[in-house]
């Protein structure tokens, strides 16, 4: 099936799985967003889709009917990763635009796959990294580009988060769980953004919990083509850290905050140097809203660079391989 001729709008969204992420983030911001309407929602449990419906728009019903609905445009998928190849491939051969949260699938072979059909039928396909349309992102590449840091030489990223409910999915190795699938897939892709294509993986360490069968931490270290280092962390067992920073030759910056901003959060961007230190105060952004209305404006409009989006999830999904691949295994 191919792609419907662009329509001027709204984008008609169905949302696919009722997750904490829709409640808390992705659904409010939605609201804010003229390019968008929530047309229906669907969850195994039809009294949560019901809610989901009541206070967010649209009509409730199930994955299927979802998928299939020509009244729906775009989906934007919030299931459990284990699930988001089948759905998404659905999706995608349905016609639909698709918004999936991260990461795209488990594994780089399905993510091939998903990107190979978004490329045939001319739809958008994207991965929720909401940071990626925050603006203090783009600051750190223009003093990049400029040279204000002298030439890069390592890259240093963590993402890490308190222990999680012991219910909760992501400890879970059958629907996809594990601190690299779920925190480890942001440091890799603010490496791919700032060092760009080509990175590889030399070594790399995941701390495993036996009884569950999934990763609780990890460590990786990549270099890029041009001989960066990127140092990266990332795990469910730690105090809050979401930071990065780059060590150059003539200074080094610091951003806190760096993935999960408050809306309300001005980042403070740190450069040190020798015998100087600077500190600038960035404009606060909501990059959950940009993020989404960046999807409907190129779902609307066929932006022939959607390419670059699937470019940069096959390389994610490659380098998140790699990782697995080289890995040395500690037990908890």
């Amino acid at each position: 099936m191919s792609a419907a001729a662009p329509r001027p709008g709204p984008l008609r969204l169905g949302v696919l799985g009722c997750s904490a992420i829709a409640r808390r983030r992705t659904l409010p911001a939605i609201a804010e967003i003229p390019e968008l309407t929530t047309t229906a929602v669907a969850s195994r449990d039809p009294a949560k889709a019901a809610e989901f419906a009541a206070r967010f728009g649209g009509t409730p019903t199930g994955y299927a009917e979802l998928v299939e609905d020509p009244g729906v445009d775009a989906i934007y998928l919030s299931l459990p990763t284990a699930l988001h190849h089948e759905w998404a491939a659905r999706a995608l051969r349905a016609g639909k635009h698709v918004l999936c949260e991260k990461p795209l699938t488990d594994r780089g072979e399905r993510t091939g796959e998903l990107t190979g059909l978004a490329r045939e039928r001319g739809l958008v396909l994207r991965e929720n990294f909401a940071f990626l349309h925050h603006p203090q992102h783009a600051v750190v590449a223009d003093l990049l580009a400029g040279g204000r840091l002298g030439e890069p030489r390592t890259f240093t990223a963590t993402f890490g988060i308190p222990p999680l409910p012991a219910s909760d999915i992501r400890y879970s190795p059958e629907l996809g769980g594990g601190a690299l699938l779920d925190v480890g897939v942001y440091p890799i892709r603010a490496a791919q953004l700032l060092l760009g294509a080509g990175l590889e993986v030399v070594g790399a360490a995941l701390r495993i919990d036996r009884e569950r069968g999934v990763d609780l931490a990890g460590h990786a270290l990549l270099v890029s083509p041009g001989g960066v280092f990127a140092d990266l962390e990332f795990g469910f067992q730690h105090t809050y850290r979401s930071r990065y920073g780059v060590w150059g030759s003539a200074a080094a910056l610091a951003l806190d905050r760096a993935f999960t901003p408050p809306v309300e959060h001005r980042p403070l961007l740190r450069i040190d140097e020798q015998d100087h230190a600077e500190e600038r105060v960035l404009a606060p952004a909501h990059q959950f809203r940009e993020s989404l209305a960046a999807f409907a404006r190129t779902a609307l409009d066929r932006d022939p660079g959607e390419s670059a989006w699937l470019d940069a999830a096959e390389e994610t999904a490659r380098l998140v391989d790699a990782v697995r691949e080289r890995a040395v295994r500690a037990p908890v």
